[in-house]
């Protein structure tokens, strides 16, 4: 064999598997049109030369446009979903010389045929990759059947579902976390012989798998380690905050005792401003997520600690794990899980979401 130039190029992997410089390519990036013979000549030069494609120099190069389709829950503007889209939309930004282009469309998570409609709509456009935050895995499951059907790669963000595998997952371990939340909750409750969980419920609904299974990490490790301490629940209305505070006073009439209480979902201001506005101190309370009404709770002690799972890195991440696999052809590691962050009055200063 001739000396090879330092840089290998793509004519001069032809010049020895004695193909054209098209075959290469084609054998390259996966397409079709190549004989069986010129394709294992062509790999076998590739792997003697520890050949490594400069994907991002083709990526650059190609006319190819990339669309991504986002579905999440309906939110107001502050709320944990616009951490996600901010990271979104950094994503995006970063990736534009490779005409990525996304749009996030909506679903009610308290309306199942909500999500169906949305998922039916995305179906019906046929983007290059799509990304969804799965509240209802059983609906999830038949939007995604379809998209692998379509050869439409999807990511898992915020949770995931055991038996559906995305391209990538990026969201806690909610299990985990829920199973954490209990081991620091009853650090400050100690002997206390009841606590209370906080729930936001519409009709029955919770309208989060990833909140389910937060509770279910939680009331794991109480049997385990608090078998004798009773578990109270208050439903509060997930679309009528009006009513909140009655009902909280109604709670807390008839359970004078209860100090410690934790809630799953990224709205613990609800209890914590509940605490402020009837001056009512000593409470230990544990919620989840940065939003700016909880970090003032935080600070002004009506909560005990918050945990966060970084909601902008999971948004970029996700659009990151898609553009990886569809424009530079590479491996994507399929579950990545968030760090399970403990954060307090004195530490929230300095901490940085990603």
């Amino acid at each position: 064999m001739n000396k090879l130039p330092d840089r290998i190029r793509i004519k001069d992997i032809a010049h020895l598997a004695n193909v054209s410089v098209g075959t290469v390519d084609r054998v390259i990036h996966g397409r079709s049109g190549v004989s069986e013979a010129s394709k294992k000549r062509v790999e076998e030069i590739l792997k003697q030369l520890d050949y490594q494609p400069n994907m991002y120099a083709s990526a650059l190069a190609s006319n190819k446009k990339y669309s991504f389709i986002c579905l999440l829950p309906q939110h107001l503007e502050g709320e944990y979903w616009t951490a996600i889209e901010t990271g979104i939309h950094e994503a995006i930004t970063t990736y534009s010389d490779f005409n990525t282009s996304v749009k996030i469309n909506y679903y009610d998570p308290y309306d199942y045929h909500s999500f169906v409609s949305a998922s039916k709509a995305i179906l019906a456009e046929e983007p290059d990759g799509v990304m969804v935050a799965p509240t209802a895995p059983q609906y999830t499951k038949g939007f995604t059947t379809q998209l692998k059907m379509l050869d439409i790669p999807y990511i898992f963000i915020d949770s995931k579902i055991e038996d559906t595998p995305p391209l990538a997952f990026f969201g806690q371990n909610s299990r985990q976390s829920g199973y954490f939340a209990a081991k620091m909750l009853m650090l400050l409750a100690r002997e206390e012989k009841e606590i209370v969980i906080f729930k936001k419920i519409h009709e029955g609904i919770v309208g989060s798998n990833q909140q389910e299974s937060r509770e279910i990490g939680f009331k794991q490790y109480m049997k385990e380690h608090h078998p004798s301490c009773k578990i109270l629940e208050l439903d509060l209305h997930a679309e009528r905050n009006d009513e909140d505070n009655e009902m909280l006073d109604d709670f807390f009439r008839t359970h004078p005792n209860v100090n410690t209480g934790i809630t799953f979902n990224s709205k613990v201001y609800i209890i914590g401003e509940y605490m402020q506005t009837r001056k009512k101190e000593n409470f230990n309370l544990i919620g989840y997520d940065l939003l700016e009404r909880n970090v003032s709770c935080l600070k002004e002690g009506s909560i005990s600690f918050l945990i966060a799972q970084q909601p902008e890195l999971q948004g970029f991440n996700g659009i990151k794990a898609l553009c990886d696999h569809l424009i530079f052809k590479k491996d994507v590691t399929r579950i990545n899980y968030m760090p399970i962050d403990l954060l307090t009055a004195e530490t929230i200063e300095y901490y940085h979401s990603k």
